[in-house]
């Protein structure tokens, strides 16, 4: 189990740190991006300034009251950070309050013309429409042709490494993109995740980001319900915009239409895609704890025994690795299979490393890589791994 006493959350307290440049850079450049996107009024603007100035200088304000969510925010504990900086609460609260905050800045929820209007909507379509996309949905034609088990491994990967599409990362750092992947993976226990998938019951798959991740996610279902690999599909997406680029149900339907319309296999893997949700082999769902400010060890019960019932669990992206294993200071060499043991079933995490949080390492990878980058192989979104505990 857990070393005892747990290491202490991340925090963005200390200046050169990673949480730290997210809250002082990344919340404000996202801002900016924000404000750019629509055509928002003066009210919008003031709205923005006051978030931006409460980020860089203030503390964390109450919902109004009249929010819809107030009670919700309240029992996940935000009278204990209320009032306090961004920076000295646990940094999973300051990232998610931040997008909490910044939809009530541009009258997401709230009745008007801007209700509903998802702020990160034209990003999030022009990674879709992208030459980069069209270019990997094109090199689906001549994986067509090889064995089953081939495509397998090749969608896998191509879930795996989607995840570097992430456009909150990359306003923080410009050069991700471009860099290419470190050869390899930090940790690969793919051996043990294809037996799990026996061609019964159902898998549970819980998104990251749209977009450039979503659609190669959406491959890999179609994939595994046309092998028999799995029953039925249910994918957990966020139930409103959060993160910049994660997956909403909006998203998926972009996603899939974008399919469709392409051409060559990619249209054959939209329609079995389309179909597979309107017949229930493939179901959608959008909890509101996605979207929390808390870790999966305080999964509600109904999303618990859903997971439980699962064959597997398949956790998607950065974000949703702090949140599986604790977003603490834990040594790299911790057993993944301990911090994962509150996981109510089989649990498979497939990541690209964005974030200082890293567990289940073997002592020589992370004695290499620190050798050969220092830190920066934590953050740098050039390696990756894929993790199960059975």
């Amino acid at each position: 189990m857990h070393h005892s006493p747990a290491p202490p959350v991340l925090l963005g307290d200390e200046p050169g740190s990673f949480p730290h440049g997210v809250l002082a850079e990344r919340h404000p450049a996202i801002i900016e991006q924000v404000r750019g996107a629509f055509p928002y009024g003066p009210e919008v603007h003031r709205a923005l300034d006051a978030l931006r100035e409460s980020c860089l200088h203030g503390v964390l304000e109450p919902l109004p009251d009249d929010a819809h969510d107030q009670r919700r925010w309240r029992e996940w504990g935000a009278d204990a950070v209320l009032g306090r900086s961004w920076f000295d609460v646990p940094w999973l609260w300051s990232e998610s309050y931040f997008y909490r905050r910044l939809l009530h800045a541009v009258g997401y929820f709230a009745p008007g013309p801007w209700q509903g209007v998802d702020p990160f909507r034209p990003f999030k379509l022009a990674e879709l429409d992208s030459a980069e996309t069209r270019e990997e949905l094109a090199a689906l034609d001549a994986l067509a042709h090889r064995p089953a088990a081939d495509r397998a491994e090749a969608l896998l990967h191509g879930s795996l490494w989607g995840n570097r599409a992430d456009l909150g990362f990359r306003l923080s750092d410009a050069a991700a993109e471009d860099r290419a992947a470190a050869p390899g993976l930090v940790a690969d226990d793919s051996a043990r995740l294809w037996p799990l998938l026996t061609g019964r019951g159902t898998l549970c798959l819980v998104a990251d980001n749209a977009g450039r991740e979503l659609v190669p996610d959406l491959l890999l279902v179609a994939h595994l319900l046309a092998e028999g690999r799995v029953e039925r599909v249910v994918l957990h997406v966020k139930p409103y915009p959060y993160y910049v680029s994660d997956a909403t149900t909006a998203d998926l339907v972009d996603a899939l239409r974008a399919l469709t319309a392409a051409p060559g296999e990619a249209a054959a893997y939209g329609h079995a895609l389309w179909s597979a949700m309107t017949d229930g082999t493939l179901a959608v769902r959008a909890h509101p704890f996605w979207a929390s400010p808390l870790p999966f060890e305080d999964l509600p019960a109904d999303l618990r025994a859903q997971c439980a019932a699962a064959t597997l669990t398949v956790v998607k992206g950065d974000l949703n690795y702090r949140r599986l294993v604790g977003d603490r200071r834990w040594p790299p060499t911790t057993p993944f299979a301990d911090v994962t043991a509150h996981f109510p079933g089989p649990v498979a995490a497939l990541r690209t490393l964005k974030s200082d949080v890293i567990t289940g390492l073997a002592p020589d990878t992370e004695r290499d890589l620190v050798a050969a980058e220092g830190q920066r192989w934590r953050t740098g979104g050039t390696h990756a791994l894929i993790q199960v505990r059975d």
